[in-house]
């Protein structure tokens, strides 16, 4: 008989999602059980969801959970049968400018549904939960580069609300319940298997099919674009070190205090101008765009830039994928999913 111990799966939950469809692989090829979830909504394409999920199927240590995360009895039954070595909480309601049309789905998903989640971690004794925040927070901040410690009271978006909303619910649950949680504020992740929603999804369809982009604010933004493996390393990099409290008499920050607690950046360190990332699209694609400018849209910011020195401090992360060769990976992968 086979004694030996399989360890506690780790949870990822928005499992069908972009970032957690690659986090799920990378821990499946580390040899770590993964328990994904995501209730594969229709913010966008179902299929590309389900297909995400069909390169996950086949390894022997995942299991699929589809599920709602707000409906609270639905949660607390998971978290009863199953003990997670480690809970990443990716599912949310992503988009600034759908939060304009539809609260209700921030609130539901990025508020109600991570209440759910602290609950179930609390109850459950959790070692570790990871959870996405996001680089809205920083709303009208207009020091750059943008740091963990910086205020973030001038939200802009209602889902920059919600994130750091989350941090704070975190903060409560880290202060009362002594649950080890880590916030990751992410800066425009993108790659193969990404969102259709992201701008440069929406800008590599549009220049493949020879149709004219729309560029907000004249062109003169920027954005600190970060290939989703570097995400990925930083998720590997942080799951085994939950956070630790500090003494008591330490100042607290926006992204650090006594309680086990810490708010990362996950950022490239190099923003972008968006004319040179449309001057980059074009290279790769071997195509040129045809682009019509247009005035600032609600909720948008002109410029992310991260600060990553807290997290290469504390993990060693150190962002390695330059933009250009990022893209061309996700055109490459962009011809052969759309077969174009």
């Amino acid at each position: 008989m086979d004694d030996t111990r399989h360890p506690d799966p780790v949870l990822v939950t928005g499992a069908a999602g972009f970032i957690g469809f690659h986090l799920s692989r990378a821990l499946l090829q580390a040899n770590m059980p993964v328990v994904g979830l995501d209730n594969c909504n229709d913010y966008y394409s179902p299929q590309l969801k389900r297909d995400r999920l069909a390169q996950l199927q086949p390894w022997p240590r995942f299991r699929f959970v589809e599920m709602d995360l707000a409906r609270a009895g639905d949660c607390g039954a998971l978290f009863a049968q199953t003990r997670f070595s480690a809970v990443v909480h990716l599912a949310a309601q992503a988009g600034v400018r759908y939060s304009l049309d539809n609260p209700a789905a921030y609130v539901n998903s990025n508020l109600v549904a991570f209440g759910h989640v602290l609950e179930g971690c609390r109850h459950q004794q959790t070692p570790h939960l990871i959870y996405a925040s996001s680089s809205s927070v920083y709303g009208a901040n207009r020091k750059l580069p943008f740091a963990e410690a910086d205020p973030v009271d001038h939200p802009v978006s209602l889902y920059g609300a919600t994130k750091r909303a989350n941090e704070l619910m975190a903060h409560a649950y880290s202060h009362l319940f002594g649950l080890p949680c880590t916030g990751l504020r992410f800066f425009t992740v993108y790659g193969p298997w990404g969102r259709p929603d992201m701008a440069y999804w929406t800008f590599t369809r549009k220049i493949l099919a020879g149709e004219p982009l729309q560029v907000f604010n004249h062109g003169r933004m920027g954005r600190d674009f970060t290939y989703v493996d570097d995400v990925v390393d930083s998720l590997m990099r942080l799951l085994p070190k939950p956070p630790r409290p500090q003494p008591m008499d330490v100042q607290p920050t926006a992204a650090s205090g006594a309680a086990p607690w810490r708010v990362f950046n996950v950022g490239n360190r190099t923003p972008v101008p968006l004319l040179e990332f449309i001057r980059l699209l074009e290279e790769v694609s071997g195509r040129k765009a045809c682009v019509e400018f247009m005035p600032m849209q609600a909720g948008d910011v002109h410029r992310t830039h991260a600060d990553v020195s807290a997290l290469q401090q504390a993990v060693g992360f150190q962002p390695g994928t330059r933009l250009q060769d990022g893209l061309k990976h996700f055109v490459t992968w962009y011809r052969a999913y759309h077969n174009c």
